[in-house]
Formats: structure tokens, sequence, C-alpha cells
């Protein structure tokens, strides 16, 4: 006999959590990560499209969402890496920290987003990006339907799966007001443990920031075979990140007032 002692598969971790559970958590978002590979190539290569037309014309790319949806504004927005022409589109009672249930309420209150859309005045130079893992509340489909209509381009990035099962709050769904879907293949509810009966583990953040990185990825390629030097922010904990950063913010400062 001897002091060793052997986790079995379903074991307590040094987490807490059990070794099976965890493999199950990894698999299942694994499996969306590939879904979603398999399926966005099209799309993403049509939005990085939209998007570089939009910074080549001297356009802004507007950032929109509502609830959890505004963690991808930010994912957009003063992002090392990320788009120095992105302006972040919200309004301060669709931000759940100002108010949980009262931010719920405000995306599901007609007229929202199009007073948010009047607000900040999108042109046909620039595009309009909508996130919206269910797509059927008012306010991200008003801001969609809203830019269309002024012949804003919009990429509306949802989940079909999610928002085909989600409760209609809306007579049309985001998708429905969008020159580009990229499909997020996030489930009906988001959880996705356990897989027999989901209750925990939402998966839309993950999926959606890894949406938007293929396609700043895909933008990169794009913008390099058409000669076009994109703006991006560098890290400011990187030598020469602040100078770097100074000279979009003296060329965006005035159009972009979050700045």
């Amino acid at each position: 006999m001897t002091d060793e002692t052997h986790d079995s598969p379903d074991s307590p971790g040094p987490g807490g959590a059990s070794a099976a559970a965890r493999a199950a958590v990894a698999g299942r978002f694994r499996g969306l990560l590939d879904d979603l590979d398999r399926t966005s190539g099209t799309a993403v290569a049509d939005a990085a499209t939209l998007i570089l037309d939009a910074v080549a014309a001297g356009g802004l790319v507007y950032a929109a969402g509502a609830g959890h949806s505004l963690a991808m504004v930010c994912e957009t927005f003063y992002r090392a890496g990320g788009l120095a022409c992105v302006r972040p589109v919200w309004d301060p009672e669709i931000l759940p920290l100002n108010g949980a249930t009262a931010s719920t309420a405000a995306e599901r209150r007609p007229g929202s987003g199009r007073a948010t859309v009047e607000r900040v005045q999108p042109g046909p130079q620039d595009v309009v990006v909508v996130f919206s893992t269910s797509g059927r509340n008012p306010y991200p489909v008003e801001i969609a339907q809203e830019c269309m209509a002024r012949g804003v381009p919009v990429v509306a990035v949802t989940s079909m799966p999610a928002s085909a099962s989600a409760t209609a709050r809306s007579s049309t769904r985001l998708a429905d007001h969008a020159t580009v879907v990229l499909d997020t293949r996030v489930p009906p509810g988001d959880v996705v443990h356990p897989q027999e009966s989901p209750r925990t583990a939402a998966v839309s953040t993950v999926l959606g920031a890894y949406t938007w990185a293929l396609l700043l990825a895909e933008l990169d390629e794009r913008a390099a075979e058409r000669g076009v030097e994109l703006p991006r922010w560098v890290s400011a904990n990187v030598p020469g990140g602040d100078e770097a950063n100074r000279r979009n913010l003296t060329h965006y400062g005035d159009r972009i007032p979050e700045l």
C-alpha cells in the first residue's frame, strides 16, 4: 500500500469542478467554435468587405448592442489590435450595470432603437455592426431597420438558432434588416452545460468575440491586398503604444465623442 491517490474522472479538481465536467464544457465550446468555422466563411468575407469599403471612404464603424451584447461593443472599441474608427452606440438605459431589470425593460421598449440612431446619425459612407444573440428585441431590430432605411450597410452578429426559438417581441428579427448576417451559432438559451439539460455556462460572449476576431483577421488580409492602411489601436503596455494611439485620438477624437 502507498500514500498515492489518483483522481477519478469525476473527482473534484483543484478548482472544485470535476475533470469530466471541465472536459464536457471544453468539448461543447470547441464543438461550437468548429461549427462556426465551418459555416461562417462567406459571411465573414462579405462583412470584411463592407467594413473595408467604409474605412477606405473615411467612414466610421458603429457598433451597437444591448444587455450582455454590450460586452461585444466593448470588444470592438478602443481595443488593442482593434479598429480606431469604431464608435460605440449605446444608451445608458440598456446597460445592465445601471440597473439590470431596467435595462431588460429598456431594450424591449419600442422607439428606443430609432432614437439612438437619430442621435448618432450614421451615413451611407459608414457601416453599422449590431450584436444581439436573440435578435428579437425592439432595440437592436430598430437600430438595424432604421440604418438600412437610411442607406447605411448593416452587419448583424446574431444567432439564427437562438433567434428562431426566442420570444418574438418585435414583428421582425435583426437578421431581416441586415446587409450581411454573421451567425454565431449560439444555441437557444445560450447555456451549454450539462448537455442533456443545459442550465449554465453561457457561450454567446466567447462565440461573439471569436466571430469578431475572425472578421478582423479577414479585414487585415483584404486591406493588405487593396493597399489600405487600417487605423488600429496598439496596446498601451508595449513600447510606442501611447504614441501610436495618440495619432488615432487626434484623427478621430472630434468624430467619436466616446474617445
